[in-house]
């Protein structure tokens, strides 16, 4: 039994109203694609006519697709897709090419961040972003990237995220329908510190409280027998974090 096993074990234990999981079945995708489609109808209508159905990247070995969904009915609460650089280079490489600060290191990319407009999205986004964070731990991710645009970007300056380029520069993408994104970064292996620093309200949230409900140990799910037939789009200081706007 591990030292860092203890540890966790010891924290206070909170249940949440859903649970987060990797998808592993042509369900789970059914329901990640649909809270993703709807989420992005709410804010750019057109490029979510393209999120119908689920893409090429959702499939990929490099990819994993989170879930959260309602202990209450099964609904689909909100997704977000983490895709590493181990097998290839990130989505977001195809618009731009990162620094050399950024060059050579284990990087991660949270794209596809969609989650219910009603209250509970609030905490349903944060809690994703924890899955995302240890997701990025569990595999020795040195950075994590985001792309967002306004107002989600506002979402990742409150958790510390910086920009990789000029401050609140923005830059078109193809992965995400040539609309422009800030693109910022976070650093994995300093997280904790600088939230403690900051005394940032979510460090007891994602650092001292075990989720149970927060569940991604399990591989991904099989590549499907037939790729799905949609054709592929290209490539695509500290707020209330309770603020934040839904993606």
């Amino acid at each position: 039994m591990t030292s860092s096993f203890v540890r966790e074990q010891a924290k206070p234990v909170e249940r949440l109203p859903f649970t987060i999981k990797r998808v592993q079945s042509d369900e789970d995708m059914r329901k990640a694609v649909q809270i993703r489609h709807a989420a992005y109808s709410r804010h750019v209508p057109e490029f979510a006519k393209s999120l119908r159905e689920p893409e090429l990247s959702d499939y990929e070995n490099d990819c994993v697709v989170l879930l959260a969904e309602s202990k209450l009915d099964g609904s689909p609460l909100g997704s977000m897709r983490v895709q590493t650089n181990l097998g290839r280079q990130l989505s977001v490489e195809e618009s731009v090419t990162l620094p050399d600060w950024l060059q050579g290191r284990r990087l991660a990319e949270l794209s596809r961040l969609g989650v219910d407009g009603g209250r509970i999205g609030r905490l349903v986004k944060i809690a994703l972003f924890k899955a995302c964070f240890e997701y990025c731990e569990n595999n020795r991710i040195d950075y994590l990237v985001l792309t967002g645009r306004t107002p989600v970007d506002r979402s990742y300056e409150q958790l510390l995220c910086v920009d990789v380029f000029e401050e609140k520069k923005t830059i078109p993408l193809q992965h995400v329908g040539n609309i422009p994104h800030r693109i910022m970064s976070f650093d994995i292996a300093t997280g904790q510190e600088r939230w403690e620093a900051a005394n940032h309200p979510l460090l007891g949230f994602f650092r001292h409280t075990r989720h149970p409900d927060i569940d991604i140990s399990k591989k991904t799910m099989p590549r499907p027998v037939r790729v799905p037939a949609a054709p592929r789009m290209p490539d695509q200081p500290r707020g209330n974090p309770f603020s934040f706007a839904l993606a």
